[in-house]
C-alpha cells in the first residue's frame, strides 16, 4: 500500500470522530516554524485556524471538508479511551436490580428493604458450561436417524468422555440435542460420567443461527431457515446460558452435547461478540467448549473447541 493511501486511510479513520480536525503524521518537517507549502493554484494557506487547533510540529490538520468525505467511523472507534462499562450487566435479564419492582418498596425502611431484597436476588454460584460439539457421523445418511456415528466418531467420544472424567468435577447434567449423532455421543461420553442426568432438548438441534457477516459461497440457507432456526437457537441460549439462579448454592458443572452452529453461536452471544461472526470460528468433533459464567453476570471462554486430548489421527471436522 502506498504512503498517500495509507494517510488516505488514516485520515478517515480519524476524522470519522466528531472533531473538527484530526491530525496525522505525515513525515518530518521543517524545524524552522513557518508558513505550510502554497497549495495549488498559488493561493496562500488559510489563515483562520486559531491557535487552539494548531497541529504539533510533524502533523498535518486536514479541514472540516476533508473529514465530511470520509465515511463514519465505527462506534469502537469512537468510544473514548478508558471509559469502558460497554459490557451489558443485565444481558440475561437476571440483574438483581432488574429483578425487583422498586414501586413496592417501602417507604418506612427505604434503602434498607432494598438493599435487603437486592441480596436476596443476587446469584452467589459460578456456573461453569461445557459445550462438546458431537462425534463424527455419516454423512451419506439421508435422515437423521441414518447419520449415525462412524467408528472413528465413537473412538471420539470415548476420548471425550475419558477427558470430561479425568478433569475430577462433579457434573450436575448432561442436556443433549435430541439429533441421532447427538444422543450417540451423549450415550458413549454419559458412561465415563456414571449416575449424571441426562436430557434431551430439540433447542439444541442444528440449524442456521443468524446469517454469517462476512457471508460464504458454500453455504448459504434458504431465509426462512435462518428465521425458524434462528428463533429456536436463540430460545436455546436464553433458556440454557445465563447466570445461577439466587437459590443455588454451590457451583455448578453441566455439560451440553450439540453441534457446531449452535456452539459457535452461543459463545458469541455469551461474550457479546457479534453474533453474526459465528462462522469465523471452527470446532473439531468430539471438541470440549467451556464457558463460565460468574455470580455477577461476568463470561469468560476457558476454552474453545479443545481436541488437545485426542491424538492427532483422530481429530476431524466434518
Amino acid at each position: 500500500m502506498s504512503f498517500r493511501r495509507a494517510l488516505a486511510l488514516a485520515a478517515c479513520g480519524l476524522a470519522g470522530g466528531s472533531v473538527l480536525f484530526s491530525a496525522v503524521a505525515v513525515g518530518k518537517q521543517p524545524a524552522r516554524g513557518g508558513d505550510a507549502e502554497p497549495r495549488p493554484g498559488g493561493s496562500a494557506p488559510a489563515a483562520s485556524v486559531p491557535p487552539a487547533s494548531a497541529a504539533p510540529p510533524g502533523l498535518l490538520l486536514l479541514p472540516p471538508a476533508a473529514a465530511a468525505s470520509c465515511p463514519p467511523a465505527p462506534g469502537w472507534i469512537e468510544r473514548p479511551a478508558g471509559t469502558g462499562g460497554y459490557w451489558d450487566s443485565n444481558w440475561d435479564r437476571r440483574e438483581p436490580l432488574a429483578l425487583i419492582n422498586l414501586k413496592k418498596k417501602n417507604e418506612e425502611t427505604g434503602e434498607e428493604e432494598l438493599a435487603s431484597r437486592l441480596d436476596h436476588c443476587k446469584a452467589k454460584a459460578t456456573r461453569h458450561i461445557f459445550l462438546i460439539r458431537h462425534s463424527q457421523y455419516n454423512l451419506d445418511g439421508r435422515a437423521d436417524k441414518d447419520r449415525t456415528l462412524t467408528p472413528l466418531g465413537r473412538e471420539q467420544a470415548e476420548l471425550t468422555g475419558h477427558r470430561l472424567a479425568s478433569l475430577g468435577l462433579k457434573f450436575d447434567q448432561i442436556i443433549h440435542s435430541s439429533m441421532t449423532r447427538a444422543t450417540e455421543t451423549t450415550e458413549i461420553i454419559s458412561k465415563h460420567l456414571p449416575g449424571v442426568k441426562k436430557i434431551s432438548t430439540d433447542l439444541l438441534r442444528e440449524g442456521a443461527p443468524i446469517e454469517p457477516d462476512p457471508p460464504v459461497s458454500h453455504w448459504k440457507p434458504e431465509a426462512v431457515q435462518y428465521y425458524e432456526d434462528g428463533a429456536r437457537i436463540e430460545a436455546a441460549f436464553r433458556n440454557f446460558i445465563h447466570r445461577a439462579d439466587a437459590k443455588q448454592e454451590e457451583d455448578s458443572y453441566e455439560i451440553f452435547v450439540c453441534h457446531a452452529n449452535v456452539i459457535r453461536y452461543i459463545v458469541c452471544r455469551a461474550l457479546q461478540f457479534p453474533p453474526e461472526g459465528w462462522l469465523r470460528m471452527s470446532l473439531n468433533n468430539g471438541s470440549i467448549t467451556h464457558l463460565v459464567i460468574r455470580p455477577n453476570g461476568r463470561v469468560a471462554l476457558r476454552t474453545l473447541g479443545d481436541t488437545g486430548f485426542m491424538p492427532p489421527d483422530k481429530i476431524t471436522r466434518t
